[in-house]
């Protein structure tokens, strides 16, 4: 399989998604700044890889039922670390920037780490494959899945920094959207490798609907101030 035909596969969900919520900024950002926050997006990916490795690693070996060790993989290893991160690129890269002036930017810039993240996270699951049609499907199923879940989640936590920031709201109000992440992201993800019913799907599809439907709420509530 050629490989720009898979690098293609592996940003294109997150680039359609990128154009549609950049759409939801009236005064658009500066590319060099979109381009950058995607780029530390990207970046954030390796090490948080690693630290989910260790983590598994860390948690196999607790003495523990499986389904509890299923659940802290989930929720800790793979959901708080992922969360976390792309949170920690806009704490340190954005918002002390003086582009980060309004506050509708919280969640755009959110949106944009989260994206640069899920892009490699789509590339090192799409490298692997080699048939066409599995790596067409598979990107396709990850453009409606997890790449969304990844914007709307870090979306969801850009609100609650845009009120702590620009409406001097407490930070509590930061730590509690970082937690309805990890709870969002975390009971997805248990759902789909876990559960083995009929609401194997039917969780992650609810998950979805709830977190568009508030992150639209969320911008326009934003767009009042």
């Amino acid at each position: 399989m050629n490989y720009l035909l898979l690098i293609l596969f592996g940003f294109l969900p997150s680039i359609i998604w990128l154009l549609f919520y950049l759409r939801k900024d009236a005064h658009p950002e500066p590319k060099t700044m979109v381009l950058k926050v995607f780029f530390f997006g990207m970046l954030i990916a390796f090490p948080a890889a690693f630290i989910e490795i260790m983590l598994f690693k860390g948690l196999g070996l607790l003495h523990f039922s499986p389904l509890l060790i299923a659940g802290l993989n989930m929720f800790v290893a793979v959901a708080f670390v992922e969360e976390f991160m792309k949170y920690a690129v806009i704490k340190q890269k954005v918002i002390r920037n003086k582009e980060f002036d309004e506050p509708v930017d919280a969640m755009i810039y959110m949106i944009i780490v989260a994206l640069g993240f899920a892009a490699v996270e789509n590339l090192l699951i799409l490298f692997p494959l080699s048939e066409f049609f599995e790596i067409f499907t598979i990107s396709g199923i990850r453009f409606v899945g997890a790449t969304f879940l990844h914007a709307l989640c870090s979306a969801m936590v850009g609100y609650f920094i845009a009120l702590w920031f620009f409406r001097k709201k407490s930070f509590g109000l930061v730590i509690f959207g970082l937690l309805m992440a990890v709870m969002c992201h975390g009971l997805y993800n248990f759902s789909i490798m876990v559960i083995d019913n009929g609401f194997k799907f039917v969780v992650p599809a609810l998950i979805l609907v709830c977190l568009a439907f508030f992150v639209s709420w969320a911008f326009l509530d934003l767009k009042k101030n």
